[in-house]
């Protein structure tokens, strides 16, 4: 399944993007709840080399889903509209 990119996650990729673009940053910096919102939860993961995160839609369902520094990038000029989910193992 796959979610557009809202507000509320844009924000936070500017955030992550404004901290930092560099992957060795991040795995200095890993957590797995950095970024805390209403609908988003999530942080570094160096061995996944992404972003992980839980989404909890309108129903309050975690779904989860990973972003790269590229495809954060690629979000944020437009090139990606939609990301794709999935339900947590």
């Amino acid at each position: 399944m796959n979610i557009g990119i809202d507000d509320e996650l844009n924000s936070l990729l500017r955030i992550i993007i404004k901290e930092s673009n560099d992957h060795n940053y991040w795995a200095d910096h890993e957590s797995c709840d950095l970024f805390q919102t209403a609908r988003y939860c999530g942080g570094y993961d160096s061995i996944e080399n992404a972003f992980t995160f839980s989404y909890y839609d309108i129903k309050n369902i975690e779904w989860w889903f990973q972003i790269t520094l590229d495809e954060i990038d690629k979000i944020l000029n437009g090139e990606i509209q939609q990301i794709k989910i999935r339900q947590p193992d």
